[in-house]
């Protein structure tokens, strides 16, 4: 693959970002439309497709030297560690509450960061739509 890509992908990653932000905080109305679990269900599978890329092309445990290189890749490990941590933390309440068994989901999360991260809340969204009861997790 040409190099242009690993320097275009954070940028478009980025972009992608800011813009899914500024629509949650300007239009607040998005997070409870219907068939919102679509979005982080494709982004797992996008994400899923270029982790395997990855994998594939430097190795499963490539990853690793990147984040045990200096001080840089330690901070961004550790933030990327404290960042699902907390979305687990935030999400299992409302999981459990439509019927999800977590355990399952922090092993995916666990095994695959977030591709798991994004399928989980996916499926959370997905029976939180389809759920009879208010979710108690969300007030």
């Amino acid at each position: 693959m040409s190099a242009w890509i690993y320097q275009l992908l954070p940028v478009v990653g980025v972009a992608g970002f800011v813009a899914a932000g500024a629509a949650l905080v300007w239009r607040p109305a998005v997070a409870g439309t219907r068939q919102v679990w679509m979005a982080p269900a494709a982004m797992s599978c996008l994400f899923l497709l270029w982790s395997a890329y990855a994998a594939l092309t430097e190795g499963p445990l490539g990853f690793w030297p990147e984040h045990t290189r200096n001080a840089w890749g330690n901070q961004i490990w550790l933030d990327l560690l404290l960042s699902i941590s907390v979305a687990f933390a935030l999400l299992a309440p409302g999981a459990r509450a439509v019927g999800m068994r977590v355990a399952p989901w922090f092993v995916l999360i666990l095994c695959t960061g977030s591709v798991g991260l994004l399928a989980m809340t996916a499926r959370y969204l997905f029976l939180r739509e389809r759920s009879p009861a208010p979710d108690p997790a969300v007030s």
